[in-house]
C-alpha cells in the first residue's frame, strides 16, 4: 500500500524506510498547517499569534518556526504550541514537535518521550554552529502575565461613547507611565472596562518584553492582603505589587469601606507613580461618585485622565455583532443582527450572549438563521436577560424602604424634610425609569400636580449635576429598582 497518499505529503519512502518528507520544505506545506490550526483555535486568537510564524526555508530549517520575540515564544510555549503540534501530527499522520527561533537562538519548544518516533537525525538536518541546547539558553527573566489574549485593540469596536477611552488606552500603550497616569475608566457592566485594560497590558507586553504587567481585581488585592498577613508574608505582598511596571486594577469601588485595604493601595499606589509606573484603574462610577473612599484615595484616583465609557448606539451595537459574526466565519443576514441590535442596548456581553444562544440553536435543530428563527430562539433570552418594565409602584417601594418610609407616607401629604427629599428622589426616579407622564406620576403620589412632580424632577436632576456623591447614591437606588422589576 503507498503510504504517502494525498500528493506524497504523508510518507516519503527513503532506503527502505518511512521518514518524514516535510522536513525539508516546511515551508511549502506551511499555508495547509496553518488551515489546521484555524479549525482549532478562535480566528482572533490566530491572526495574534500564528500569523506571526513563519517556517525557515531550505534543508536546514527542518521543523524550525521563526517567531518574533521571546514574549512571543514564552506566552506561545505556554497556550498555544500543543495546538501547532497537534495539527502537525494531523497533517503528517506522525507525532511532530516544532522548534521556535527567536534572533538566531533554537529554543526546543516540544521534547520526545523515550516512545517518540523518528530519531533526531532523520528528522532535523541542520549546522551544528546553529543549534544551542536548551539547557545553556539563558532567557530573560520575565514575569508571565495573567492577561486574556483575546483582549486586544484590533478587535474593540470603537463607538461615539467610547472613543475618547480607547484613544488615551492606545496613547498610554505606547508610552506608559509617562500621560494619563493614572487612567481611570468607568461605566457600567458589560461595556468594554476590562477588554480596554487588558489589551493596553498586551500591547505594552508585545512593544515591551521585559515590562512587569500585573492585573488584577480589588477584591483578589484585598484577599491577597489578608493572606499576606494571616501567613506573615506582607513583604512578600508588597513586592509582588510595588515592583511591576504596569498596574491594572479591574473595579476598584470594590474598596470603598475597607480601610485597611485603602491603606495599603494608597501607599502601593505611591511606591509606582514616583516611579513612573503605569497604573490603570476601572469602575462601574467615577471617583466622586464612590462613597466611603478616603479622599486622599480619591484625589490620586484623579491625578491623572478619568474618562466614561457610554453604552453604545445602535450603529455601534451592529457593527459589534458584525465582527463577531467574522471573527467565527459564519454568516448571518443584516435583518437579524439588527433585530438583536435593537432588543439589547445597554450591554455587549449581552449583545455576544444572544449571539452564542442563536448559533447554538441553529446548530442543535439544523435550522437556517432567519429573522423568524432568531425571534423564536431568542424571545426567553430577551426576557431573561432583561429586568421587565419598572412600574411606578417599583420605585415607590424601593425608595421608601431605602429611606426609611412607607409607601403610604410618600403618598401622604406630610412635607417634612426627609420625607419631602424621598418623595422627590422617587418622582425624579419614576420619570427616568418608567417615562410616565407627569400627571401620572403625580396622581400615584397622592394625586399631586404635574408642577410639583416637574419641580421635583428638575431639583433632583440639578443637585445630581453639582454633587458626584449624591449622583452615585442615585445611580444605585436605579440599579436596585432595576433588579427588583
Amino acid at each position: 500500500m503507498d503510504n504517502t497518499g494525498e500528493s506524497g505529503r504523508k510518507l516519503t519512502e527513503t532506503a527502505g524506510e518511512n521518514v518524514p518528507a516535510t522536513v525539508s520544505n516546511l515551508d511549502s506545506h506551511w499555508p495547509e498547517i496553518l488551515d489546521t490550526v484555524r479549525q482549532r483555535v478562535g480566528h482572533q486568537t490566530f491572526q495574534t499569534w500564528y500569523r506571526p510564524l513563519a517556517p525557515l526555508a531550505g534543508d536546514a530549517g527542518g521543523l524550525q518556526v521563526s517567531c518574533p520575540n521571546h514574549f512571543f515564544l514564552d506566552w506561545f510555549s505556554e497556550h498555544q504550541l500543543h495546538h501547532l503540534n497537534d495539527a502537525g501530527t494531523a497533517y503528517f499522520g506522525h507525532e511532530v514537535l516544532f522548534e521556535l527561533v527567536v534572533s538566531n537562538e533554537v529554543v526546543k519548544l516540544g521534547v520526545p518521550g523515550p516512545e517518540a518516533a523518528p530519531a533526531p537525525e532523520t528528522v532535523v538536518s541542520r549546522p551544528a554552529a546553529t543549534t544551542v541546547p536548551v539547557e545553556t539558553i539563558v532567557m530573560p527573566e520575565r514575569p508571565q502575565t495573567n492577561l486574556n489574549p483575546d483582549y486586544v485593540f484590533s478587535n474593540f469596536v470603537v463607538g461615539s461613547g467610547t472613543d475618547l477611552a480607547y484613544a488615551a488606552a492606545t496613547a498610554i500603550s505606547d508610552n506608559p507611565g509617562h500621560h494619563f497616569n493614572p487612567l481611570f475608566i468607568h461605566g457600567g457592566v458589560g461595556l468594554g472596562k476590562t477588554h480596554l485594560m487588558q489589551a493596553i497590558g498586551n500591547r505594552i507586553a508585545i512593544q515591551r518584553p521585559q515590562a512587569r504587567i500585573l492585573y488584577t481585581t480589588a477584591e483578589n488585592f484585598m484577599n491577597d492582603l489578608v493572606k499576606s498577613i494571616q501567613e506573615s508574608h506582607t513583604p512578600d505582598f508588597k513586592l509582588r505589587y510595588r515592583s511591576v511596571d504596569v498596574l491594572l486594577v479591574d473595579d476598584v469601588a470594590f474598596m470603598a469601606g475597607k480601610e485597611s485595604t485603602q491603606e495599603e493601595f494608597f501607599h502601593t499606589f505611591n511606591a509606582l507613580y514616583n516611579f513612573k509606573k503605569q497604573i490603570v484603574f476601572t469602575s462601574d462610577r467615577s471617583p466622586k461618585e464612590i462613597t466611603r473612599l478616603e479622599e486622599r484615595l480619591r484625589s490620586r484616583f484623579e491625578w491623572g485622565l478619568i474618562t466614561d465609557i457610554q453604552p453604545p448606539n445602535l450603529e455601534t451595537r451592529i457593527a459589534i455583532l458584525r465582527r463577531k459574526v467574522d471573527i467565527n466565519n459564519i454568516y448571518i443576514a443584516d435583518d437579524v443582527i439588527e433585530f438583536i441590535a435593537e432588543h439589547i442596548t445597554d450591554n455587549i456581553r449581552r449583545l455576544e450572549g444572544a449571539l452564542v444562544r442563536l448559533l447554538a440553536f441553529a446548530s442543535l435543530t439544523g435550522r437556517e438563521i432567519t429573522l423568524e428563527m432568531a425571534s423564536e430562539a431568542l424571545s426567553s433570552f430577551f426576557q431573561g436577560t432583561s429586568t421587565g418594565p419598572v412600574k411606578i409602584a417599583d420605585v415607590m417601594e424601593v425608595t421608601a424602604d431605602v429611606h426609611g418610609f412607607s409607601v403610604d407616607q410618600l403618598k401622604s401629604k406630610r412635607r417634612t424634610q426627609d420625607l419631602a427629599r424621598a418623595r422627590q428622589i422617587a418622582m425624579h426616579l419614576a420619570r427616568e425609569l418608567t417615562g410616565a407622564s407627569l400627571n401620572k406620576i403625580g396622581r400615584s403620589f397622592g394625586n399631586r400636580d404635574h408642577s410639583t412632580v416637574a419641580y421635583a424632577c428638575k431639583k433632583i436632576s440639578d443637585e445630581m449635576e453639582t454633587d458626584p456623591r449624591f449622583r452615585g447614591a442615585v445611580r444605585d437606588l436605579m440599579e436596585r429598582i432595576r433588579k427588583r422589576s
